[in-house]
Formats: C-alpha cells, sequence, structure tokens
C-alpha cells in the first residue's frame, strides 16, 4: 500500500491482535515457508477481515466506506 491513509494505518495497526493471536494458535515459533496452504489462507482473512472491520468502524453508516 502507497501513502496508507490515517485510517487505513489505523486499520492495519488493528490487525495486529488478531494476527498475533491467529500466529499464536498455530505456533510462533513456525516459519511462514512451513504454513500448509489452509494456514496461510486463514491468515490472509484473519488479517483482512480485522482490517476491514477497523475501517467499517471508524465510518459511520451514512458515510460512504471506501472501499
Amino acid at each position: 500500500m502507497i501513502d496508507p491513509t490515517k485510517n487505513e494505518s489505523a486499520a492495519m495497526e488493528a490487525a495486529l491482535v488478531p494476527l498475533g493471536e491467529y500466529v499464536s494458535s498455530i505456533g510462533m515459533n513456525r516459519p511462514l515457508a512451513d504454513y500448509q496452504k489452509d494456514e496461510v489462507l486463514a491468515l490472509i482473512e484473519t488479517v483482512v477481515t480485522a482490517y476491514q472491520d477497523n475501517l467499517r468502524q471508524q465510518f459511520p453508516t451514512s458515510e460512504e466506506i471506501p472501499f
């Protein structure tokens, strides 16, 4: 992402806790190269969902969400 907005930066930061919780649940000491395909997909889903959820929370329902 080039030049994230303040809102996008906040959403990325908000994804850190869910990301950490997921990685912790499958083993933090494992290199990413050792993840199975389903684990990588779950990691992506975790991060993208947390990112989008945070952006939705930043904008009242009357405003247009920028995605």
